[in-house]
């Protein structure tokens, strides 16, 4: 299956190039560099290399696990699965409210932290993400379905794949602002990013926290979880595509803005998600998407910092 796609992903790449040439050239240009040509050659050489990439490692890729084989299951089945992936999401969502409502009360009534300080904020996010392992963690406690989530040591091939998804996902979000910056779109900010810009030092403390916490639990739901309950039924392509959609869908409430300039990011977010499932169906080890998910938003912490203390 992974084979048959490669003509098309390598096609894909190769527009990726051509477009991401070309807003290299149209910024080289605004900015007065005396070779914008040379820039936008260099990046589309990058396009090139990755296209002609697929066909190198063609016979390494090799085809899904033999189990992740689409499943011709009835279509009471199936809905069932997407109702019950639903009902973890909102469960998380739920737990991961009462954790922070209760936990911070608590801490705040100990005197450990004073309530809207950046401390508080930042323990807030740890309680939210400890929160989600909590709804997960119920859900597989109640349905035995120790199973459903598959965590292993990584090996040197996944680790490859760590390192690969890091890339794509940060080589992604560049290419995707460029564009929505030509186009005129705007986007909304997260909450996060809006708190970060008041007081920058919040995005160095969440940097271990995207790390150790964000990247895991989230992936513990969405693709551990989620996509996990869904492929039994659904198959996996259907299973990576549902479980992005929702896991884009989820950020709109995250959102600060107009519904219109919401819609942007949470599209760009289930495109990246995208990246996330596929990790996740290659590997079949959870370590890896929560690792790359972690590691991305490291770097887009580490971004935003320098750019609100004016280092960027």
């Amino acid at each position: 299956m992974v084979s048959d796609i490669l003509a098309p992903a390598a096609m894909l790449h190769l527009l990726g190039g051509l477009v991401l040439a070309t807003l290299v050239h149209q910024d080289a240009s605004l900015r007065g560099h005396h070779r914008p040509l040379a820039l936008a050659a260099g990046t589309l050489v990058l396009g090139v290399l990755g296209a002609v990439g697929y066909y190198a490692v063609r016979e390494r890729i090799g085809e899904l696990p033999a189990d992740a084989t689409r499943v011709r299951a009835p279509i009471g089945a199936r809905t069932r699965d997407l109702f019950k992936g639903v009902l973890l999401i909102v469960g998380a969502f739920l737990c991961a409210t009462a954790v922070v409502g209760l936990g911070a009360n608590a801490l705040v009534a100990a005197g450990v932290v004073v309530r809207d300080t950046l401390e508080f904020r930042v323990v807030a996010a740890v309680l939210q993400f400890l929160g989600f392992g909590v709804g997960v963690g119920g859900y597989l406690l109640v349905t035995r379905d120790w199973d459903l989530v598959e965590v292993r040591v990584p090996t040197l091939r996944t680790v490859g794949l760590i390192a690969v998804g890091v890339v794509a996902l940060v080589l992604a979000q560049i290419a995707i602002a460029r564009l929505l910056t030509v186009l005129g779109i705007s986007v909304a900010q997260n909450q996060v990013v809006v708190t970060g810009q008041q007081d920058p030092r919040y995005f160095l403390y969440m940097i271990p926290v995207a790390i150790l916490l964000v990247g895991p639990f989230e992936e513990l739901v969405f693709r551990g979880g989620v996509q996990g309950i869904l492929r039994r039924t659904w198959g996996p392509s259907v299973a990576i595509v549902v479980a992005s959609v929702l896991f884009g869908l989820v950020h709109w409430i995250a959102l600060t803005g107009g519904g219109g300039s919401r819609i942007p990011y949470v599209t760009v977010a289930a495109t990246l998600g995208l990246v996330l499932g596929y990790l996740y169906e290659r590997s079949r080890n959870l370590v890896v998407p929560a690792v790359v998910h972690g590691l991305y938003n490291t770097v887009l912490f580490g971004a935003q910092y320098l750019s609100a203390t004016g280092m960027g």
